[in-house]
């Protein structure tokens, strides 16, 4: 079940018991070079080890059911995902959006957060080959950009900032978007299962090890504002931040998360973003007028 996490067989699905191999990854000579190519700035290099050590103790975990699969798309969709690091990541940033995990449909396919294909290839303009988790769900194969199936959350998501930036260099001037979890968990029926759901015990572990990379990423990053994108992402930031000492340094605002689940996104995501925007005196920093957030 565990691509990525679990350590023995005895926490597998008792159906698959193979389903407790180390982690694959994705391993060649242009590891960063997907085109356009883009020379990796020690920043970006700096955000990634970042990563890579999160992905180190996420494998020291196990999880059992309900989850029966995980995959981490920073490592099998490595070379997009650390194309959208290297090209969108390449020094501070004061605006954070954070995101909970992956999608299926989005960052599960190709690596970047909030990662509807047609966005993440027309707008961002991420290419490369994506991967497979060593263990797959047949009802959610990993079809890297090749996926034809839509995630809502973010079209909507990346829509808006298209929309508002114009160019994807007007937006990460400031900003960069991140997700807490780069895990995504799968029932056996192949139903997503998000980081609250999972039983208690299972994430002691979990938050833990996301809970000391977000203070890492918002210490690398210089983050002043970091605005959670959906109630579970705000409350992991105001809670890791207060323990870390950095409520004094960094705000934290809640945008409600653009799920077609959520009734709110549904009736009009973009004006409830536009509004957030605006309370915040953002569109400075969102267009190509503004220095810096304050």
């Amino acid at each position: 079940m565990a691509d990525t996490v679990s350590k023995s067989s005895e926490h597998a699905c008792p159906e698959d018991s193979q389903e407790t191999a180390p982690a694959h990854r994705e391993e060649s000579s242009d590891y960063y070079c997907s085109p356009p190519c883009i020379e990796p700035s020690a920043f970006a290099l700096d955000f990634l080890h970042m990563e890579d050590e999160l992905n180190a103790a996420l494998c020291q975990l196990c999880f059992s059911e309900p989850v029966c699969y995980v995959y981490n798309p920073t490592e099998y969709a490595a070379n997009t995902h650390r194309l959208f690091v290297t090209t969108y990541c390449r020094g501070p940033k004061s605006i954070l959006f954070l995101g909970m995990n992956p999608g299926p449909f989005g960052m599960a396919q190709n690596g970047v957060p909030f990662g509807e294909v047609s966005h993440v290839r027309d707008w961002l303009r991420i290419e490369g080959t994506v991967g497979r988790p060593k263990h797959e769900h047949p009802k959610r194969p990993i079809l890297g950009l090749a996926c034809s199936k839509r995630e809502i959350s973010g079209a909507r998501f990346w829509a808006f900032f298209r929309t508002l930036c114009g160019d994807p260099a007007v937006f990460f001037r400031h900003c960069y978007v991140h997700n807490y979890c780069p895990l995504a968990f799968l029932a056996a029926s192949g139903k997503n299962i998000t980081p609250p759901q999972l039983p208690a015990n299972q994430r002691v572990g979990l938050t833990a090890a996301c809970d000391q990379a977000l203070v890492q990423a918002v210490r690398l990053l210089g983050t002043r504002l970091l605005i959670g994108v959906g109630r579970y992402a705000e409350q992991r930031a105001r809670a890791v931040l207060e323990a870390a000492e950095l409520n004094s340094v960094v705000r934290v605002a809640f945008l409600q998360h653009p799920s077609p689940v959520n009734p709110t996104a549904n009736r009009g995501w973009e004006n409830i973003a536009q509004t957030l925007i605006k309370d915040l005196h953002l569109l400075p920093f969102l267009t190509d007028k503004g220095e810096g957030y304050p």
